[in-house]
Parts: C-alpha cells; sequence; structure tokens
C-alpha cells in the first residue's frame, strides 16, 4: 500500500513538472477562480443533497454557473430528486466512451450535475495517461463554471474525507437531532486530522425556530473551538417546512416549485452570503486545479 501511494505521488508530479507544464500552466490560469465547495454531513438523512440542488438554483439566480459533482458512492440521488436519469456517469470519461461534455446532465433552472458512479473509485487505479486525460476534461468543467458543489456520501469513510481533505471549502450539514450533531462532530475531529486550517461553514437543517438554528451552530462552534481548536463559521440556518418533502414527491426542487416560499427565501440568503460574504482565505484557494490534485494525492494516501 505505501509503494502505491509513493508511486502515485511520484506520477502526480511527474504530470506536474515534466510531461504537461503549458497544460498545467492554462490550466491554473483558467481555472483559479472557480470555487470547489464540498457538501457533507456526519449521517444521512439531513437533507445534505436537497441542500446542494437548491442552494445550486440560488447561485444560478445570482448570475452564476453552478454544476454538482454527485459523490455519493452509495446512495447518489441528486438525479432522483432533480426527476432526471443520466446515461452515462464518471466511469465513462475515465474508460474514454464519452467526453466531458456526454455525462454532464442538464437539470432544470439550469442546474448541471455529473453523476461520479463507479468512477470515483476508479480514480485510485488509473495510470498516468489517464489521470492526464482526467483533468483535461475537468479542466474544461472548471473553465465554464464559477461553482463546483460536491455532495458527497454521509459519514466518515474514505472517499468523504478525500473529498472534505481536497475541497478549500466544506459546508457541514447538520440538524438539531442529537445523534446528527454527534456525526458532525465526529466529522470535525477526523478532519483535524488532516487539515486544521479548512474553511468549515455550517448549515442547520430543519430548525424549529431562529433561535434553535443559533443555539445548535453556536453549541457545535464551542465544542470545536474547545477540544478541537477549529472554529466555524454559521453559514445560517433552513426551517423544517413541509414544502421540501412536498417537492421531492414532485421531483422539482423547492426553489423552483414553490419560489416564494420562505424555505425558498432562506436558501436564497444563504447563496447570497456565500457570494457576498467570503472568507478571505476564499481568495487563496487556487480553484479546480488544485483540488484534483489534492484529492488525487488524498484518495491514494494509505489510512
Amino acid at each position: 500500500m505505501n509503494d502505491q501511494a509513493k508511486k502515485l505521488r511520484e506520477m502526480i508530479y511527474k504530470i506536474k513538472k515534466q510531461n504537461d507544464q503549458d497544460r498545467m500552466s492554462e490550466m491554473e490560469e483558467e481555472n483559479i477562480n472557480t470555487r470547489v465547495i464540498t457538501i457533507t454531513s456526519g449521517k444521512g438523512g439531513v437533507g445534505k443533497s436537497n441542500f446542494t440542488i437548491n442552494l445550486g438554483l440560488a447561485l444560478i439566480k445570482l448570475g452564476y454557473k453552478v454544476t454538482i459533482l454527485d459523490a455519493d458512492l452509495g446512495l447518489a440521488n441528486i438525479d432522483v430528486i432533480l426527476g432526471v436519469i443520466p446515461k452515462y456517469t464518471l466511469a465513462h470519461m475515465i474508460t474514454s466512451e464519452k467526453e466531458l461534455h456526454e455525462i454532464v446532465v442538464k437539470g432544470p433552472g439550469g442546474i448541471q450535475f455529473i453523476s461520479g458512479g463507479s468512477g470515483l473509485k476508479e480514480l485510485v487505479n488509473l495510470n498516468e495517461e489517464q489521470i492526464g486525460s482526467v483533468i483535461d476534461g475537468l479542466r474544461h468543467l472548471g473553465k465554464d463554471m464559477d461553482f463546483i458543489l460536491i455532495d458527497t456520501g454521509a459519514g466518515i469513510n474514505d472517499s468523504v474525507l478525500s473529498f472534505i481533505e481536497a475541497a478549500s471549502e466544506v459546508i457541514l450539514v447538520t440538524t438539531p437531532e442529537p445523534t446528527s450533531i454527534t456525526d458532525a462532530y465526529a466529522v470535525l475531529k477526523n478532519l483535524v486530522l488532516k487539515d486544521k486550517d479548512k474553511i468549515i461553514r455550517v448549515l442547520i437543517n430543519r430548525a424549529e425556530t431562529p433561535k434553535e438554528g443559533i443555539e445548535i451552530f453556536n453549541k457545535l462552534n464551542m465544542v470545536s473551538q474547545k477540544f478541537l481548536n477549529i472554529p466555524l463559521e454559521r453559514l445560517g440556518y433552513l426551517y423544517d417546512d413541509p414544502l421540501v418533502s412536498k417537492s421531492v414527491k414532485l421531483q422539482k426542487p423547492f426553489l423552483l416549485s414553490f419560489p416564494n416560499s420562505l424555505i425558498s427565501k432562506s436558501i436564497e440568503a444563504i447563496a447570497s452570503k456565500l457570494v457576498y460574504e467570503p472568507n478571505e482565505e476564499v481568495k487563496e484557494v487556487g480553484g479546480l486545479k488544485r483540488f484534483i490534485y489534492k484529492f488525487l494525492d488524498s484518495c491514494k494516501r494509505p489510512v
């Protein structure tokens, strides 16, 4: 395993320094402003995918171009919520069966997404030529996008942690339920072993009142700073709104099916906060190129 990880890091270094100087330089210029945000949670069922989709739509309403990468290897459901079934996944691009534009699925409201499928696992076993091909494909995605939102699986498995580690920005979704908060803290605890300087924003979903949303964040932030020395940023909260489950049944995001509802206005406010109140460190994130290399490096690293 150690030999395999060493080999991959040498391979990536070789791509960076020897074979693809011109391509990497061009990629850096094109992708430096693309914000790659990983959206994750400690447990399933907290509304993470629903939040990701509607956040993407709210960013589009603000004039930005957004693509979602559905990186939940076990229970991918972005397509189900949008009512759109993808024909192809990232695996088809990796095996050169399809090009990037053929695996990107267009959804309602201008949103588009890529189903990761087994392709994300296959990244672990790519050779040098295949890595270069994937980077070229994703390079074009970053060139055209302002935001790439990565919807991970829940929990603290290796795949989820790789996405969290690679992204400069992380949104951690939790609910007021004690088990959800405990699992969210577990994610933070594992993250501190990898990167203590990560920009981590917390979204409290299904809050019954504003007071509850603020109190839950304050408690999680206090514990995180006291025991992990990680400060958290409060992204906001979303009410426990029955329109959310109704929109899921309709397979139409609530921002589109109920645009004037309180929860739609709330998600728009959260999107505005991401755009107009960014952490100063966001300016230094390095865009998609940085994410790709950090992800490839972390998913090959022995645990």
